[in-house]
């Protein structure tokens, strides 16, 4: 996600603060327009334009059969329709709860029970509960089905809907029914402040150094240095970035983050719509930006994640290898609006420091390697993990471009 944001992976967090289709966005230093100034009066030039409008909001207020209506629901829909005339998928209104929760992703501090889930089948299955979470020490476990939420039935539930019904305030208690080995089960579980780090690693047993990035949050370029700092004094022959389903965040952690592993360079230009180009750059002052790199993306690779991988490879800093990145190109600003809810709006391309627009095409790995199937009654092997080992160990690589 390009503040400027991203997001696209279709795992719910934080029980669940969730991660849903979209991206999240922040507000753009460069962004053309103001879009701080208080509400105004319909400008002169444009009160013929609006005054259908208005004709119709009285001509419903007074004649609709169902009454009385909610004022704030014809506003969301008359905004909506708005931003959904300009047929852009990230250009979009948040209510005030959307607005909010997207703040929170991206602090990585959330209310709710801890747990990352996922829809098998219909079903809301745990992934696994976060360490130390209301959920772990409830005792749910990774592929527990969660079926109802405060006596909701949730099997075959939208994700998000699910989620909301799971999440809540800290302190305040959800009464679950879980299936655990084809047998229902009851729990109560008492929500908290869940914080969960966007950064993680550790050295393999090969001898390289592996960091997992999970999204580009508002303390990620902290965790991230302070991890490298630890990873890097122990020596490692390389180093594994795994980017895999991370849907993006703040344009300043990417450029914050790129300094760690890039040389001094450009990381994007950014191009907006009169032809002006804005440039960010990266120092020569990372902990990780000369030691041997492979970077892991796949289809949820999006955005900032995008942005990292696509310098890295423009600039022959490592490899990617995985599958085609989702290919999310444009960046938007994201706006507070008076009634708390917020709107992203697409501002600008950007484009990789070759001047690749990647947009709805995505990024093409360097080694192409599918996610491997599991054999029965075994959890399935990571052949792109391996592969970047074999990769920054001199190994012969099984891709399928190979």
């Amino acid at each position: 996600m390009l503040k400027r944001f991203s997001t696209a992976a279709f795992v719910a967090v934080a029980g669940f603060a969730f991660f849903s289709g979209g991206y999240w966005f922040g507000q753009s230093a460069y962004a053309p327009v103001d879009l701080n100034g208080p509400a105004a009066d319909t400008p002169a030039e444009l009160r013929q334009e609006f005054a259908p409008f208005w004709e119709v909001w009285q001509l419903v207020q007074t004649n609709y059969f169902r009454q009385p209506l909610d004022d704030g629901e014809l506003t969301k829909g008359a905004i909506d329709g708005l931003l959904n005339s300009l047929d852009d998928p990230n250009t979009r209104y948040l209510p005030p709860e959307d607005q909010d929760m997207a703040r929170r992703m991206l602090a990585g501090e959330f209310e709710g029970i801890g747990a990352e889930v996922e829809s098998v089948d219909g079903a809301v299955t745990i992934i696994a509960p976060y360490e130390g979470s209301p959920a772990a020490n409830a005792g749910l476990k990774p592929g527990d089905i969660l079926r109802q939420a405060d006596g909701v039935e949730l099997t075959g539930m939208d994700i998000a809907r699910a989620a909301a019904l799971v999440r809540g305030p800290a302190g305040t208690t959800v009464h679950l029914v879980i299936e655990r080995d084809g047998q229902l089960y009851s729990v109560d579980v008492v929500r908290d402040v869940i914080k969960i780090p966007s950064v993680r690693g550790e050295m393999l047993d090969s001898g390289l150094a592996y960091v997992r990035l999970s999204r580009f949050g508002d303390q990620t370029a902290a965790e991230l240095e302070q991890l490298l700092a630890t990873l890097m004094a122990q020596n490692p022959r390389g180093l594994i970035l795994d980017l895999r389903q991370n849907p993006g965040g703040n344009l300043t952690t990417a450029v914050d983050v790129g300094d760690q592993f890039l040389p001094e360079g450009i990381l994007l230009i950014e191009r907006f719509g009169n032809g002006r180009e804005e440039l960010f750059e990266v120092t020569d002052e990372g902990l990780a930006d000369a030691i041997p790199l492979a970077v892991l993306i796949d289809e949820g690779s999006a955005s900032a994640s995008e942005v990292l991988a696509g310098a890295i490879q423009d600039q022959e800093r490592g490899v990617l290898i995985g599958q085609t990145s989702f290919g999310k190109g444009t960046v938007q600003t994201w706006q507070e609006l008076s009634n708390g809810g917020g709107v992203r709006i697409t501002i600008a391309r950007w484009l990789t420091p070759d001047g690749r627009w990647i947009h709805e095409q995505g990024l093409t790995p360097d080694y192409l390697v599918p996610v491997a199937e599991a054999a029965e009654g075994q959890p399935p092997a990571d052949a792109q993990l391996q592969a970047a080992e074999d990769y920054l160990l001199g190994r012969p690589v099984n891709a399928d471009n190979e």
